[in-house]
């Protein structure tokens, strides 16, 4: 075992600390392992900042007669050299133990989380979680974990989901601990269990889900016994909630490659259970492939979109709106734009493939897919939109619309207009270079002519050139249905020929309405 000095800038009480300067040196043990120690280095710029508050917390829990150690996600992350985002650790303290302790430390408390033994606390802008040490395990029939606590660093990590989740540093003597590899992991780049895996998902099959969400957001491979076992248990995913599901779905799609995690929800059969849109995608492509494997379309377009978030420029318009990254919505679009083909597929004379309208099939399995998930109505509301919109571009053909289409275009799109540019864009995988070098021609020219209408127009903000007041003095009617179809007339019109002015609006106004069958009355 060797030793690593991290530094600090406030000294704790540790007399075997050495100070070194204005900083202070802290000696952490580690394996005599020549790649564990050049990962541990990496970790220390990331560590140094934390190591006061760890050194006080546990100071405090060690002069009560308790263990402390800082567990899981914070390690993990400075030992990748990624941001340090959450402090959690786990003590031998009990929670009304640990409650106490924080109560004298911190200056706000909360135990949202005591029946599981978690309780936070705030001090300035440091937020900690204390937990007990666990060894918890899900009833097999049930949702929720059966909580017991634990009384040993060893047997809690071993409760853990993967071994890259199962490492902890003790303090306040910062001794580095990693019974089962987790290190070894970490320069692998692998997932594995700490215990066999059946054990780990059976305690809970929502790790299952997780280990899609740590390749897809670091870029780890599961070791083959995690694929098997992921296999075999899929079907246990069932017991845990759609509102857990949802959010370790969220996570995997706002990582950075998302697109190996959900392939590896796919191929275990997860996916089957949870997102059955994406592996029913998996068309049977015909002998003469006169269609593309949606699948992989589906996939390729999400890679697209997200490569399209942040700053971008059209030709000649220069800088448009841009979608910062990441974006739930338009990644969530561009995965499921397609999956109402399926269902619409339809095999023409001569050979052909068809799928029509399966922008507005695929709409309303994608509002029923993220209700039953649990998504919020607002992200439903824009997902689902966003799936019926992505096909409109391809009527623009060799940009034959109208200004009046194009005002439709952008007015039906609203506030999600940046979103459809990126999704649209995206939706082009062929491999054909000429026909994508003239797709993405053709959206330069909408886009440029979008450009000019929203400057000219503002039509965002589009709205008839009378009010709803001034229609129902026109007309001689009251508030009601028939004003409501009024309004909406007048706005067709704004659409079709843009500003016109009060007096040629109230003239078509008066025009339709003698149409009406309420203007006889």
């Amino acid at each position: 075992m060797g030793v690593l000095c991290l530094r600090g800038p406030v000294p704790p009480t540790d007399n075997r600390v050495a100070r070194t300067g204005s900083f202070t040196a802290y000696p952490v043990r580690v394996p005599d392992r020549p790649d564990a120690l050049t990962l541990l280095q990496r970790a220390t710029a990331h560590l140094a900042p934390h190591l006061p508050v760890l050194t006080d917390l546990g100071e405090r829990f060690t002069a009560a007669g308790h263990e402390l150690a800082l567990v899981g996600g914070p390690v993990r992350d400075a030992l990748l050299g990624r941001a340090i985002v959450d402090l959690d650790l786990t003590t031998s303290a009990t929670p009304d133990e640990i409650l106490a302790l924080l109560e004298e430390w911190g200056s706000a408390t909360w135990d949202v989380g005591r029946e599981f033994g978690t309780i936070g606390a705030r001090l300035r802008d440091v937020v900690v979680e204390v937990t007990t040490y666990r060894a918890d395990a899900y009833d097999p029939s049930s949702r929720k974990p059966v909580v017991a606590f634990g009384d040993n660093l060893d047997d809690d990590l071993a409760r853990r989901d993967f071994a890259i989740n199962a490492m902890a540093m003790r303090i306040p003597d910062l001794t580095f601990v990693d019974p089962f590899d987790g290190l070894g992991d970490l320069l692998e780049r692998r997932l594995r269990t700490p215990s066999t895996p059946e054990i780990s998902f059976s305690d809970d099959p929502l790790r299952m889900m997780r280990a899609a969400r740590f390749v897809a957001s670091l870029g780890f491979v599961v070791t083959e016994d995690v694929q098997a076992a992921m296999s075999d248990m899929a079907d246990r995913i069932a017991i845990v909630s759609a509102e857990r599901v949802r959010d370790e779905i969220t996570k995997l799609m706002l990582a950075s490659r998302p697109v190996d995690g959900l392939r590896l929800l796919v191929d275990t059969g997860l996916a089957a259970h949870v997102l059955p849109e994406l592996p029913a995608l998996q068309l049977e492509v015909d002998e003469h492939h006169r269609h593309k494997d949606v699948y992989e379309h589906s996939l390729i377009v999400l890679e697209q979109a997200i490569a399209l978030e942040g700053p971008r420029e059209v030709r000649e318009v220069g800088e448009v709106e841009p979608i910062e990254g990441p974006d739930l919505v338009l990644r969530l679009a561009a995965l499921l734009h397609d999956i109402g083909k399926p269902a619409t597929r339809r095999f023409e004379a001569g050979g052909g493939v068809s799928f029509h309208h399966h922008e507005v099939v695929g709409a309303k399995m994608t509002r029923k897919r993220l209700r039953e998930l649990r998504f919020d109505k607002e992200t439903i509301k824009a997902v689902t939109r966003l799936v019926e919109l992505h096909l409109r571009f391809h009527g623009y053909g060799g940009g034959e619309w109208t200004d009046s289409a194009v005002r439709r275009y952008i007015t039906d799109a609203g506030p999600l207009l940046g979103r459809l540019h990126l999704l649209t864009r995206s939706d082009c995988t062929t491999r054909n270079r000429k026909k994508a070098e003239r797709l993405a021609r053709t959206y330069d020219d909408l886009e440029r002519r979008i450009a000019t209408l929203l400057e000219a127009e503002e039509l965002g903000k589009v709205r008839p050139e009378l009010n709803g007041n001034q229609i129902g003095e026109v007309l001689g009617i009251a508030p009601g249905p028939v004003l409501g179809r009024a309004y909406q007339h007048l706005l067709q019109v704004r659409l079709d020929e843009g500003p016109i002015g009060e007096d040629a609006a109230t003239e078509r106004l008066l025009a339709w309405w003698a149409d009406q069958p309420e203007a006889t009355r």
